[in-house]
């Protein structure tokens, strides 16, 4: 709001949520009563977000376990005949600020 003091925040959402509604970016909700938004990219890749319970601090990472959430991948959407589009798999816990007291 510093930035742009003239664009409410009204206007932000409603753009948000067009940009959401149109493929372009994915609404995350990370059951914090937060919404965070990531910018969606062509290619389908798996995303692995570690969440701090206490601060909010969001992680991404998109390699580690990479070919056993691709077998997982495969096989659930052969069992269910589903075809995901996209995987991703949230791990809640304490970050290592959080554990060591910080802010």
């Amino acid at each position: 709001h510093k930035l742009y003091p003239n664009i409410g925040f009204a206007t932000v959402y409603r753009t948000l949520d067009l940009l959401t509604r149109l493929g372009i970016v994915l609404k995350l909700n990370f059951g914090d009563g937060r919404a965070r938004y990531e910018l969606l990219k062509k290619k389908k890749g798996i995303h692995v977000h570690l969440i701090c319970n206490n601060c909010g601090k969001v992680i991404e990472d998109g390699k580690n376990g990479e070919s056993a959430l691709k077998k997982m991948e495969q096989e659930l959407s052969k069992k269910y005949n589903f075809k995901i589009k996209n995987l991703k798999v949230y791990f809640i816990g304490e970050c290592e600020n959080c554990r060591k007291g910080g802010d």
